[in-house]
């Protein structure tokens, strides 16, 4: 990671959140929107920026083609937290996905995974034509999750779900998603090509920033997916951003994970997984859900409040089990009293292992802030 000067912000008052109709102050996809076939251009790389923060490939369970500690170099902005390093993406499907076997699916994946990689902060963030099928597979997918967001999702989510105006009938654009949490919290999007490799991810959140794909599911299983997609980010992740409590927890384990070895980024890995992918909390005695994996599957929704799982309390310093892919759903959840409680417990534990010239951005509640350009 390359070491350089920190750029602290001004301190931002919260703002109300309003219940405003998205569609209402944004127009919908029209002739501005960009097509996805563009051309690579060729002042960036295929895949790798330059100066990459660290030179890991594969899992990052993979510990012995990692580097040192001392040779993890700290991004000192976003430009230098490499969204590159791709797990799979694209053509690179497991024989189990759904669009395995479709060509034009895998075809079309790769043009927007290319338009990802094309990104630069700073930029606007493309906006995609989204076919009639994949306009389709999104309106289910809301249509159906909707059902079950009043019993079973947090009253945070609640809150700011409708922010967003989503509609069944039009594919919501990461950029302005990006525009209201900015308006917010502070937070932005950036587009990444598929599954990023878990330091840059988690090194993103330092910077208040969220990496986010922009490619739909396969359109014969509208309700599944085994990796995140546009439905994942938008329905489980964009309205929980929104939210400053649960902001400063995400806050936290990015600013840990900045020069954290690779011991650590696995354990803050963990963290993120059974907080922001599988997180509930617990309102009035009863069990809701905060986290993305969660709050994206119709399914998981389900099993959650049915009691066919473990419940666990939330102890960040304790060892975390298996993250579990592909074995069904979950078999335990780990629960927050609150979010500002659950806060606070990740923010003890991060100040354990932070490094030193980053401690008063966990200290300060996220208040801080680390460079965004």
């Amino acid at each position: 990671m390359h070491v350089g000067c920190l750029a602290v912000l001004k301190k931002r008052a919260e703002p109300v959140l309003q219940q405003t109709l998205f569609g209402a102050v944004l127009d919908p996809c029209s002739s501005r929107r960009l097509p996805i076939c563009t051309q690579p251009r060729s002042r960036r790389p295929p895949l790798v920026r330059r100066g990459p923060i660290c030179y890991v490939q594969g899992s990052a369970s993979d510990t012995a083609a990692q580097p040192a500690v001392s040779e993890v170099r700290i991004p000192s902005s976003l430009r230098e937290v490499d969204n590159g390093k791709i797990l799979g993406f694209g053509a690179e499907l497991s024989e189990d996905h759904p669009g395995f076997h479709d060509a034009e699916y895998k075809r079309r994946r790769m043009d927007i995974a290319n338009i990802a990689r094309e990104h630069e902060v700073g930029d606007p963030i493309p906006c995609l034509r989204y076919t009639p099928e994949e306009v389709k597979t999104w309106g289910t997918c809301l249509h159906e999750l909707k059902k079950l967001y009043p019993t079973h999702a947090c009253d945070e989510y609640l809150r700011t779900f409708p922010l967003f105006g989503f509609r069944e009938d039009r594919v919501p654009q990461l950029d302005d998603m990006s525009r209201v949490l900015q308006q917010h919290t502070g937070w932005q999007i950036r587009p990444v090509a598929g599954l990023l490799h878990p330091r840059d991810f988690l090194n993103g959140l330092a910077f208040k920033t969220f990496h986010s794909t922009q490619y739909m599911r396969h359109h014969s299983k509208p309700m599944y997916t085994p990796e995140p997609d546009v439905c994942h980010e938008l329905l489980g992740h964009v309205p929980m951003l929104a939210d400053p409590a649960f902001c400063d927890l995400a806050f936290s384990i990015g600013v840990a994970s900045l020069g954290a070895d690779e011991k650590q980024i696995w354990h803050l890995t963990k963290i993120y997984w059974y907080t922001v992918e599988f997180g509930v909390v617990r309102e009035d005695g009863i069990i809701k859900a905060f986290g993305a994996g969660v709050l994206s599957s119709y399914g998981e929704l389900e099993h959650m409040r049915k009691g066919g799982a473990e419940f666990l309390p939330f102890d960040p310093f304790a060892k975390q089990p298996k993250m579990s892919y592909k074995d069904g759903y979950q078999k335990r959840y780990f629960v927050l009293d609150s979010f500002e409680d659950g806060a606070d417990k990740l923010r003890q534990y991060c100040q354990t292992i932070v490094q030193p010239q980053f401690a008063y951005l966990i200290a300060g509640n996220g208040n801080g802030s680390m460079s965004s350009m």
